[in-house]
């Protein structure tokens, strides 16, 4: 569909390549697009009948990306039980990021 950029006043297809690439408001062309937005993730981990859920905020998207790769090959993802078996196992990147919220929980008794 062709919109009018509402900063340039510019034509562009809202539905080509380049705007999904640019991201960004629809009413905005691919040359106006800024993306700004906080790149987060969430993680979870499982143990028994618990599981604790972490969501991390990344400075970009390339950070977040090397971030779930390292988390996937080592957590065991699609792999099941034999994820702590093997050399596969990667070093932690040097990535820099920041926990949002962290939920740890506890039985029932209140114990963690």
């Amino acid at each position: 569909m062709i919109r009018s950029c509402v900063e340039c006043g510019e034509s562009y297809n809202d539905k080509s390549l380049e705007k999904q690439r640019s991201g960004g408001l629809i009413v905005h062309c691919p040359e106006c697009s800024n993306e700004t937005e906080i790149k987060y993730a969430g993680v979870q981990s499982s143990d028994g009948k618990a599981n604790q859920a972490t969501i991390l905020k990344f400075k970009s998207e390339q950070d977040k990306a090397s971030y779930m790769r390292f988390w996937q090959n080592n957590s065991g993802m699609n792999k099941g039980k034999s994820c702590q078996l093997g050399s596969h196992l990667s070093t932690t990147p040097k990535i820099d990021f920041q926990t949002v919220v962290d939920f740890v929980p506890s039985n029932h008794k209140g114990k963690l």
